[in-house]
């Protein structure tokens, strides 16, 4: 290994005394690939431990935690006790070769798809009108469609859903979990002013939502699971939707996660390089911004648009980042953290090879989603 890498291959202690082997984190993607009913299909397993052989921390697809939360075909489900069996052999897969292994644990919200839910019933915080989403199954594609507000009940209800999927989890075997709370799905939309337009307690400024999700997965955590089960959040710090997330708001909900008992966040960005949009912060580095309002009470995870052995590089030299996720360019090359490893980083595959099926070693709906342009990753032609 050249030595300008050793940094990101230095083991990181998070705050419940779990050590990871190094600074590398398989991101959670979507891969379009467990069985219609949501259980663990064998193509999955194989595409997971490949990924997952060579980073400190890995994070499976997001999983919904109750079927009116379901966002993708082959989605993966936590939401029942008979997803159990098959969620065993995906923790097996993911820890085989030391990697600490979590559940992403996901509820839609707005962005479900009516042609998965039951009914075709789709919840948000407020009522809105969704348009069609680019079809995850080509052959399928989803009008436009009408969401409704979700009742208070349902919230509560929603809550529990996510400790159950956490109990599912703990039973299966995992590390522990992480809460999505990031790219426009439920906990998000509760964030934000674009999604979320109650006025009772659920509204948007309060945080209650994200914070109660939290709390009950940590209370769950805490009756079936050991101390050193980690929980971590993900978020996304500003979105493009009128009125919508500002950088200021997100400073705001960071202050009130680093109170919980998180053991890291993760920040969701296109590319870890970006800059605020707009706002008092126009122009800043978002990850930089983050991780100074975190103040160092949480690592920080950094992610987006990292193809090559630089652009880690790059991102972890900023200081900002504690950890470095690797999303589609850990797609394209499963052996690009032990490439670095073994001093071949110039050999990482960074470019999406329409010609070479079996270049890229991915479950064949993944491959096609890639090649149709549903991901916007490198490609060489």
């Amino acid at each position: 290994m050249e030595k300008k890498y050793e940094g990101l291959f230095q083991p990181l202690t998070l705050p419940n005394k779990v050590t990871l082997k190094n600074r590398f984190v398989l991101a959670p993607m979507t891969h379009v690939s467990s069985h219609d009913d949501g259980t663990i299909s064998d193509v999955e397993l194989e595409y997971i431990e490949k990924r997952s052989k060579d980073v400190g921390l890995s994070i499976s697809a997001a999983s919904h935690v109750t079927p009116i939360g379901q966002a993708f075909t082959g989605q993966p489900s936590v939401a029942f006790d008979s997803d159990i069996d098959g969620l065993k052999k995906l923790a097996q897969s993911m820890k085989k070769n030391g990697a600490q292994a979590l559940v992403q644990i996901h509820h839609g919200g707005a962005k479900s798809l009516p042609s998965l839910t039951p009914n075709g019933d789709v919840v948000a915080p407020s009522e809105i009108q969704m348009q069609a989403q680019p079809p995850h199954n080509p052959s399928k594609v989803d009008e436009d469609y009408h969401v409704r507000e979700i009742t208070v009940d349902e919230i509560n209800e929603t809550i529990k859903a996510f400790g159950e999927a956490t109990r599912c989890v703990i039973e299966a075997g995992f590390d522990g979990i992480e809460i999505h709370g990031a790219n426009h799905y439920l906990i998000h939309q509760f964030v934000s002013p674009y999604y979320n337009r109650r006025t009772d307690e659920w509204k948007y400024d309060d945080f209650k939502f994200p914070l109660a999700v939290i709390d009950e997965v940590v209370s769950v955590a805490k009756e079936y699971a050991n101390e050193d089960f980690i929980i971590g959040y993900r978020f996304s710090p500003e979105e493009a939707e009128s009125p919508g997330i500002s950088m200021e708001l997100t400073k705001e909900l960071l202050e009130t996660l680093v109170q919980k008992p998180l053991d890291y966040l993760h920040v969701s960005l296109g590319d870890i390089q970006s800059k605020t949009r707009e706002g008092k912060y126009s122009g800043e580095s978002r990850l930089h911004l983050v991780h100074e309002w975190i103040d160092s009470k949480l690592p920080l995870i950094g992610i987006g648009s990292i193809y090559t052995a630089e652009d880690a590089l790059r991102g972890f030299e900023t200081g900002d980042t504690e950890l470095i996720a690797l999303g589609r360019g850990i797609l394209l090359d499963h052996d690009f953290v032990g490439k670095i490893k073994d001093g071949r980083a110039d050999e990482i595959t960074s470019e999406f090879d329409p010609d070479r099926a079996d270049l890229h070693e991915l479950p064949e709906k993944l491959w096609h989603q890639l090649n149709d342009g549903h991901y916007g990753v490198p490609r060489t032609k």
